[in-house]
């Protein structure tokens, strides 16, 4: 009898078995790609094997699946006050979705306050979206195609990369640091943009510290930086975000608007703070296909 039972169970073991090596050889083909935003180590660092000293990028190719050539790639800045980093809903999540539209997306875990201060998230974010693009030929988007998207203070970061950009240096030695870091777009989902709130605020003191001159939170008040040649952006937040007032949005929005910068601004009435791309909400969900049509009127979507 036991012998009969094991030959009925055989037949099920091998698939059992054939199923768990072909999910291993997938996750093995599919593992993203992460890399160190400086091989030989972050400038300023004050460690040397932490990933909380080391920033690194986590790649998401495009599928070849997905369609169409893929042209365009975004640099993701999760949100979490400065303070640790939202790396699901506001970066994993993030980069499937784009992925699915035929986008590169590459995640950038930047340093953190109160540990470190400004300049160095900015620094990490403009080596972020130099390394990006320095990357195009590799995986096949255009050069003059890439995004940066970030949530609540990642969202921070990202206007600011937009409003304090540089052309890179042309004589640095590594030609990474050559090219530009400014954004082509901007994607600011419930972003601090100023201190406005008390996540933001708790944002600004976490990247700037709890005594920082005034100065220094008025160069680093988005809004009051905006120009000509700030990158074209999307923006969405929630009328009832208690933590980061929809203001932000709102100043961030007629900044670009006076300086005739064209961008799109959704205020949804409902959604509070963090609520990434809401999949499980009917209405508030819908915000990501406004960003997919803002996408495809733009150019960085394949009309078909």
């Amino acid at each position: 009898m036991l012998n009969r039972r094991w030959r009925l169970a055989l037949p099920l073991l091998a698939c059992l078995a054939t199923a768990a090596a072909v999910a291993q050889t997938v996750a093995q083909e599919t593992k993203p790609l992460v890399v160190p935003l400086w091989p030989q180590g972050a400038p300023g660092a004050l460690g040397e094997a932490s990933p909380a000293d080391q920033p690194r990028i986590t790649a998401f190719p495009a599928p070849k699946a997905a369609g169409h050539e893929t042209h365009t790639a975004v640099l993701i800045l999760p949100g979490g006050a400065y303070a640790h980093l939202a790396t699901d809903h506001e970066g994993l999540q993030v980069a499937k979705w784009l992925n699915n539209l035929g986008v590169s997306a590459f995640m950038l875990e930047y340093r953190l306050g109160p540990k470190y201060h400004h300049p160095i998230e900015l620094n990490d974010a403009k080596r972020g979206l130099r390394w990006v693009r320095s990357h195009a030929a590799e995986y096949g988007y255009a050069p003059d195609r890439i995004g940066v998207w970030g949530f609540s203070a990642g969202g921070h970061l990202a206007s600011t990369l937009g409003t304090h950009f540089d052309a890179g240096d042309a004589t640095a030695s590594d030609p990474i640091d050559r090219l530009s870091s400014r954004p082509d777009f901007m994607v600011l989902t419930y972003p601090v943009i100023g201190p406005l709130g008390p996540a933001s605020v708790f944002s600004f003191e976490n990247l700037i510290g709890k005594n920082a001159p005034s100065a220094l939170t008025e160069e680093l008040t988005n809004d009051h930086h905006v120009t000509a040649e700030t990158p074209t952006t999307f923006l969405v937040a929630a009328d009832d975000d208690a933590a980061v007032f929809p203001e932000n949005s709102v100043n961030f929005y007629l900044a670009l608007r006076k300086a005739g910068v064209p961008a799109e601004l959704h205020i949804y009435k409902r959604g509070g703070h963090g609520f990434g791309l809401a999949p499980l909400d009917p209405v508030l969900s819908s915000w990501t296909a406004r960003l997919a049509d803002w996408l495809r009127l733009n150019g960085y979507l394949a009309t078909n």
